[in-house]
């Protein structure tokens, strides 16, 4: 496949332009289909997604075989299905969620351990949600913003930049504030200060450079060290919050877990490192449950300790 950095400016950014309107004209499909209808178109266009990109099923399959040993053929092309239909879900969050009120998304979400997020809430140090990209994460940040109050998610921008003014216009509903990833510490520490509530997808490889390694799925990985080096500096409650897909119901439940107790040993790496190891176990953990719901089309264990990709 070419490189696109060496295509021509003319070719790039005709090629930036049908993305933008084969993005446009999905979401905005989707958003005026009623619901019973984009469902099944949503998670249909998520399988053909992931029958056409070759990349996607090479990656799944690696990273099953390797982490769950156990499955056979069957097993794991259910599970690769099952996140193509996932990917949709998601993409039909982002059409419909910003346009719902409060009341439409109660009756299409449910929310589950409330209590654990109202409580980490009340001790006013600011809120970590430590979610991945496992289930619906669109929709557990928008649904959060609808029912329960305004957060702010870091997010990785989309590489066209019109896309990712679309996308962060759904994300930025209902009062959420969007953080791009690239030096963010500062507008995270200043929001939790606030009292406010962050979210962070914590399950992506990172680059060598910004990692602590941890074991995932009894292999090491390369986890970003920002997230513990945050709670840490911040003294940020960080409570585990996914939304999952309830298949029989057809509805998604935002799930929220009690705050993980935070380790402050005084010496700063081990903390980082001992913390990241904590929070990357609460994911696996959700992952084993739900493992349909995960990406597993990332390249999750990429970066390794000696520079080996996987």
């Amino acid at each position: 496949m070419p490189d696109p950095a060496q295509q021509p400016a003319s070719t790039t950014a005709v090629a930036g332009r049908l993305e933008y309107l084969a993005a446009a004209s999905l979401l905005w499909v989707l958003r005026w289909l009623p619901l019973r209808l984009a469902l099944p178109a949503a998670e249909l266009a998520g399988l053909a997604c992931g029958g056409l990109v070759s990349r996607w099923r090479d990656a799944a399959e690696t990273n099953l075989k390797r982490a769950l040993p156990e499955l056979g053929p069957a097993a794991r092309r259910r599970i690769r299905f099952g996140v193509y239909r996932n990917l949709g879900r998601v993409v039909l969050a982002l059409a419909k969620l910003p346009v719902w009120s409060e009341r439409t998304v109660r009756r299409h979400v449910d929310f589950e351990g409330l209590e654990h997020f109202r409580t980490a809430e009340a001790k006013g140090r600011g809120v970590l949600l430590l979610t991945a990209h496992l289930g619906n994460w669109e929709l557990g940040a928008l649904a959060h913003g609808a029912v329960v109050g305004p957060i702010s998610v870091m997010v990785r921008p989309i590489t066209n930049p019109r896309v990712d003014r679309l996308v962060e216009a759904r994300r930025s509903a209902h009062g959420n504030r969007v953080i791009a990833k690239r030096n963010s510490a500062r507008e995270v520490l200043k929001a939790l200060s606030a009292g406010g509530t962050v979210g962070i997808l914590a399950d992506q490889n990172a680059a060598l450079e910004e990692a602590v390694f941890v074991e995932f799925f009894g292999m090491p990985a390369a986890a970003h060290k920002g997230f513990a080096q945050l709670a840490l500096r911040s003294g940020a409650a960080v409570v585990p919050a996914i939304a999952r897909w309830e298949p029989l119901v057809k509805r998604h439940v935002v799930e929220y877990g009690p705050a993980i107790e935070i380790v402050r040993s005084g010496v700063t790496q081990r903390d980082i490192a001992v913390n990241t190891q904590r929070f990357q176990q609460v994911i696996e953990d959700r992952v084993r449950a739900n493992p349909d719901l995960w990406l597993w089309i990332h390249r999750r264990w990429k970066t390794q300790p000696a520079a080996k990709a996987v």
